[in-house]
């Protein structure tokens, strides 16, 4: 089973060379990606300078590989990957990268709003908000 889960933020490098290795796969038309940003949010006049993710590890990449497999049931999808930040993560950096891939545009998106609502409500990773006069609280999912 892969483990989704990268420490620290995700970095636009690896972003970038997980979309340059599906050059060489010319049966795909289109990719869908959804990247998850934490928010510089304003709650109870404390600002949010930080997300620190902790999650069920095992479990939730057995919940990842149901959702994965679901999804490729659901849709006609070539590729799909899933990465999840664990640890902290500043405002601005990314904390979730999902990209799928098809033959057609309407397949990926379609996919991807599906995927990602089932990685919100299934998953079971936890995210502590950090405020600026660090104190923090657990993240609600929206």
């Amino acid at each position: 089973m892969k483990n989704c889960f990268k420490e620290g933020s995700i970095k636009p490098d690896f972003i970038a060379n997980s979309i340059s290795h599906h050059q060489k796969k010319t049966n795909i038309g289109a990719h869908q990606i959804f990247l998850g940003q934490v928010r510089n949010d304003i709650i109870n006049e404390k600002e949010v300078i930080a997300i620190e993710y902790s999650a069920y590890e095992e479990m939730a990449n057995k919940i990842f590989h149901d959702i994965r497999e679901k999804t490729f049931n659901k849709f006609d999808l070539t590729c799909m990957h899933i990465y999840h930040s664990i640890g902290k993560v500043k405002i601005g950096e990314i904390c979730l990268f999902v990209f799928v891939s098809s033959k057609h545009r309407k397949e990926v998106q379609k996919a991807i709003e599906f995927l990602v609502e089932e990685i919100k409500s299934q998953a079971p990773i936890f995210g502590k908000e950090i405020f600026n006069d660090n104190s923090h609280q657990w993240k609600v999912n929206k």
